[in-house]
C-alpha cells in the first residue's frame, strides 16, 4: 500500500511545473529522462554557475540534452 501511495504521489507531482532554479534533487527526478545522476548534476551546474537565464541553458550540463530540455519546456 505505501508503494502505491507514494508512486501516486510523485506522479501528482510531475503534473506541476518545477522551477529549475530552485528545485531538489527529488523534484528533477520527477522529469523522465532524469536520474539522480542527471539531477545531482543540474544542481552542481546550478551552485557553481547561478541560476539559470533559461530552460535551454540547462543543455550545459553533462547528460542534458535537446530532448530533456523539450521535456521540460512541455511541462512549464
Amino acid at each position: 500500500m505505501k508503494k502505491i501511495l507514494f508512486s501516486l504521489l510523485i506522479a501528482a507531482a510531475s503534473l506541476f511545473a518545477i522551477d529549475i532554479n530552485t528545485a531538489s534533487a527529488e523534484e528533477f527526478t520527477t522529469i523522465k529522462g532524469i536520474g539522480d545522476k542527471k539531477a545531482e548534476r543540474i544542481i552542481a551546474y546550478r551552485d557553481e554557475h547561478g541560476k539559470f537565464g533559461s530552460v535551454d541553458e540547462l543543455k550545459n550540463v553533462k547528460g542534458i540534452g535537446k530532448k530533456i530540455v523539450q521535456i521540460i519546456k512541455s511541462e512549464n
